[in-house]
C-alpha cells in the first residue's frame, strides 16, 4: 500500500525577507517590519493577508499512515529553523513517495514551501519529477493539478471552483470530528510573538488529523473504503491518538466524543 502524507503548514510573516523587501532600517523591529507590511497590503487589495513569498513557515505538521501504523508529529524541535523543517519535509517525500493530502495545499502551503525551498536552496528532486527520472510521474505526479499523488480535498471536493471552497473546521464538524480547537491561522502570528511556538504545533497537527479523518470519509464516499474499512481505519487514529499523552489530544478526543 502506497503510504498517505497528510500534511499543514503553519506561517509568520517573513520579517527578515520583508525589511530587504520595503527598503527598511536594519534596526526596525520585527513587529513593526510585520505592520508596515500590513498596512501596505491592506491598502492594495483590502486585506493583511501577506503574498506567499513573504510568508516563512514556522511549522509543519504530519500525519503518516503506512504499513499497519499511523502516527501524527510535527517535524523538527520547536526552534529548529526553517530550512531544516522544509528539508525533513521534501526528504520525507524522497524516502516515502507517498501520496500526499491537504486541505488548500495548493492554493497555499505547497506555493508557500516553494518558494522557501528556493531562497534556502533546498534540492527535493522526487517531488519535482515530472517523468523525467521516473515515467509513471509522466501521468501522476506532485505538481499537477489533476492528479492524485498530491490529492487537495478543499480543491476537488469543491470542483475546482474557488466559488465552492468550504472551510477544514466546518466540513470537519459536518462530518462528526471536532473541528479546530482554541486557534486557527489568523492567530498564529501573535502566538509566536508571546513565544507560544508550541501552541501553534498543537494546533498544526490537530488541523493535519482533521484533514485525515475528513480523507477517511472522502475515501468512503468514493468506494475506496467499505464501511467496515473505513470504521477499522477510523478506530486505528483513535487509539492512536489515545496512546499520545499530550493535553491538546486529549482536548481533541473529548470533542470528538461530544462531537458524535
Amino acid at each position: 500500500m502506497t503510504p498517505t502524507l497528510v500534511f499543514d503548514i503553519e506561517t509568520i510573516p517573513d520579517t527578515d525577507g520583508l525589511k530587504k523587501l520595503l527598503d527598511l532600517p536594519p534596526e526596525t523591529s520585527a513587529e513593526d517590519v510585520a505592520n508596515i507590511a500590513f498596512h501596505k497590503r491592506r491598502q492594495q487589495n483590502g486585506s493583511e493577508f501577506l503574498p506567499h513569498h513573504q510568508h516563512r513557515v514556522v511549522a509543519i505538521s504530519c500525519a503518516l499512515r503506512e504499513g499497519d501504523s499511523f502516527r501524527v508529529w510535527t517535524l523538527g524541535t520547536p526552534d529548529a529553523p526553517e530550512h531544516e523543517i522544509i528539508q525533513r519535509f521534501f526528504d520525507g517525500i524522497e524516502k516515502y513517495t507517498p501520496n500526499i493530502v491537504s486541505w488548500n495545499g495548493s492554493g497555499f502551503d505547497l506555493p508557500v514551501l516553494h518558494y522557501r525551498a528556493m531562497i534556502h536552496g533546498i534540492q527535493a528532486p522526487r517531488y519535482w519529477d515530472m517523468g523525467d527520472d521516473d515515467r509513471d510521474f509522466k501521468w501522476n505526479n506532485y505538481i499537477s493539478r489533476y492528479h492524485m499523488r498530491h490529492l487537495d480535498l478543499m480543491d476537488v471536493l469543491a470542483l475546482y471552483s474557488g466559488r465552492a471552497n468550504a472551510p477544514l473546521d466546518q466540513m470537519a464538524q459536518l462530518c462528526g470530528f471536532p473541528g479546530k480547537l482554541g486557534m486557527d491561522g489568523s492567530k498564529v502570528w501573535d502566538a509566536y510573538k508571546n513565544g507560544e511556538i508550541g501552541a501553534i504545533r498543537d494546533y498544526c497537527e490537530t488541523d493535519v488529523a482533521n484533514t485525515y479523518l475528513v480523507f477517511l470519509r472522502f475515501q468512503l464516499m468514493r468506494g475506496l473504503l467499505n464501511k467496515q474499512r473505513y470504521d477499522e481505519e477510523v478506530q486505528l487514529v483513535r487509539d492512536t491518538l489515545h496512546g499520545y499523552a499530550m493535553p491538546h489530544w486529549q482536548e481533541f478526543l473529548a470533542a470528538w466524543k461530544n462531537s458524535g
